[in-house]
């Protein structure tokens, strides 16, 4: 057998975690190593917040799941928190930000169908985005590096350039249920919208009878410093994914959506097992008395304003390599002019500092939302030093 046990999907790298602790990982040979990946922005309050670990540990012990045939008052609690915190009159909980965005596009064309329209199912989405790795969700983006050798995909999608407005509303027709997108595309390289974009989609779904269904798995649950990142453009969605942050390393997802928007939403359209169990409630409960805590998103704001100044600052001093900063709060992109695969896994290996690459060459800094002064002035020592001594391959 030459097949690791393990279904080898993973370029996986040499570092092997087994402890964290705050914004800091341990490797099994006890290396430590500067998180500022968050596990992909899901770790928002790093490693062994003693609030999130003993939420879990008391639910553990006490229910982990019985099944969404049953009451489930653990779910109707952080249901209602969501609701009275958003725009949301209504929520369906999952185990992961795919299937978020499941969610999110089964509403979408299940408003249209209730009210009618059937014939109202494409969601015009936006080159470069990402929106998960199930077929639906790979549907709904046109990278080839995830559609190739899994066709026939699921129709209904039609892709549009990100932030070009006017080519988005040429593409509606008779035909189309709405927009899918990402207010900053993560994995696309923290392409962020422009107000005239995300407005410009707003009215245009009320002016034609759509949706405006956000992807927020990425940017949402205070990583750009407001709860959502919507909430910087004066919009609000009618149907939107969250994932990542919201369980803070629990795998928890949800779809939160306006009454009108879920209208088609009856019983029997949809249903999870493992989705909104009391243990993944415990967790969530315990992540959002966090991040809704006095100061906290204030506190997001002013560490991604100083990692952003510390980032801008440098930039000078490593022209050769460094062209920009993307992004909001504490979720930044630093744009390369190299290859930033090669980079990150440069900052990885020789000075023990993780980042994640993303699309456009860029090193995506995703740090835990509880990290303090001292952990930026770390990390732009280990990135300049790093910087400093780094040489590009020759074929870049």
């Amino acid at each position: 057998m030459t097949i690791t046990p393990l279904m080898p999907v993973y370029p996986r790298c040499g570092v092997r975690p087994v402890r964290g602790e705050g914004v800091y990982l341990y490797g099994e040979d006890g290396t430590q190593y500067l998180d500022f990946a968050a596990g992909i922005a899901v770790n928002a309050l790093g490693h062994g917040h003693p609030a999130l670990t003993k939420a879990i540990a008391d639910q553990a012990a006490t229910l982990m799941h019985v099944s969404n045939l049953y009451g489930s008052p653990q779910g109707e609690a952080l249901a209602q928190r969501l609701v009275d915190l958003t725009f949301a009159d209504t929520v369906f909980f999952t185990n992961s930000g795919a299937e978020a965005v499941e969610c999110a596009i089964k509403t979408a064309r299940r408003y249209h169908h209730a009210n009618g329209n059937p014939e109202r199912h494409t969601l015009i989405t936006f080159k470069n985005a990402f929106h998960g790795r199930t077929l639906g969700a790979i549907s709904a983006t046109d990278q080839a590096k995830m559609r190739d050798g899994f066709e026939p995909l699921l129709p209904g999608f039609a892709y549009a350039q990100f932030n070009d407005l006017e080519g988005a509303l040429a593409l509606i027709d008779a035909n189309t249920a709405g927009f899918l997108v990402e207010p900053i595309q993560g994995e696309g390289g923290l392409a962020t919208a422009t107000p005239e974009f995300l407005q410009g989609l707003r009215k245009a779904c009320d002016e034609h009878g759509l949706l405006l269904v956000l992807d927020e798995v990425q940017a949402g649950y205070g990583r750009t410093g407001k709860f959502f990142a919507h909430e910087h453009y004066g919009i609000v969605p009618d149907v939107m994914a969250v994932a990542k942050g919201i369980g803070g390393g629990f795998p928890l997802g949800a779809c939160l959506a306006t009454e009108e928007a879920a209208k088609g939403m009856v019983i029997g359209t949809h249903g999870s097992t493992y989705g909104g169990n009391p243990l993944a409630m415990a967790a969530g409960q315990a992540v959002l008395d966090v991040i809704q805590g006095e100061g906290f998103l204030d506190h997001v704001t002013t560490m991604g304003d100083r990692l952003r100044a510390s980032l801008e600052q440098m930039i000078p001093n490593h022209d050769h390599l460094f062209q920009e900063v993307r992004g909001k709060g504490l979720m930044l992109g630093l744009k390369l002019k190299t290859d930033s695969r090669r980079f990150v896994a440069f900052l990885r290996d020789e000075h023990q500092l993780l980042t994640v690459s993303a699309g456009d060459n860029v090193v995506r800094v995703l740090p835990p939302l509880v990290i303090d002064e001292s952990h930026v002035a770390e990390f732009t020592q280990k990135l300049s030093d790093a910087a400093r001594v780094y040489v590009p391959a020759s074929d870049d």
